[in-house]
């Protein structure tokens, strides 16, 4: 009967006999197999997972149906992660920066609704402002020539008024020039550019405007 007590397909002694012999054998084998890749090629480690912080939602206001709605630009450098969580207002055909909005020589959270937020997972100079990881808010002042840099570790603040407990937690203030861009931006805008090594540039463009914030990681 081949080894088989019946119709039933139930293993005779012989065959459970080489079946516990090759038990061991199999679970080996099935093991070796579940760490390695197509083909039985060997294993090797998952590389380590960038940390990627979830940008915060202030309980004042629902994410939808927001007139500035919440957006994010985030780049790797040198296998560190940097990344900004922004409200982007569009101009709709009114002038923001330089207007009742954003008036020039006032300070500005640097976007709508939640502060402005960088979120560094390494130690970091973020327009020569040495940072250590974290998250901290943005605020600028806009001007026609040169925009004034603020870093702040209030995370929570809300609204156009800045209060006297942000200035109070700066760590830092820097100058840029203003750019133009080559065409007008009709909603605030960020990105990077990554350079070479281990620095990148954060590009905040809106309307005629554009600033560039260097950004450079330190051991």
């Amino acid at each position: 009967m081949n080894g088989c007590d019946g119709l039933n397909g139930r293993p005779g002694r012989k065959t459970t006999a080489w079946l516990l012999l090759a038990l061991p054998f199999a679970v080996v084998t099935l093991g070796a197999g579940s760490l390695s890749g197509d083909g039985g090629q060997s294993a090797t480690a998952p590389l380590p997972q960038i940390h990627q912080p979830e940008c915060e939602v202030s309980p004042r206001m629902d994410v939808e149906g927001r007139a500035s709605p919440l957006d994010s630009a985030s780049v790797e450098i040198a296998g560190e992660t940097v990344k900004v969580c922004y409200g982007a207002p569009s101009a709709r055909g009114r002038t923001m920066i330089g207007g009742e909005a954003v008036p020039h020589g006032e300070l500005w959270r640097t976007g709508a609704n939640e502060p402005t937020m960088i979120h560094l997972t390494t130690h970091a100079l973020v327009a020569g402002i040495g940072l250590e990881p974290g998250a901290y808010s943005l605020y600028t002042i806009p001007g026609e020539e040169e925009w004034q840099l603020f870093i702040s570790r209030s995370t929570e603040h809300w609204g156009l008024a800045i209060d006297e407990e942000v200035r109070a937690q700066e760590v830092g203030e820097a100058v840029v020039p203003r750019e133009h861009p080559p065409q007008h931006v009709e909603t605030l805008t960020v990105r990077f550019e990554e350079e070479m090594g281990d620095s990148a540039t954060m590009i905040l463009e809106w309307e005629d405007y554009r600033i560039r914030v260097p950004i450079e990681l330190v051991g």
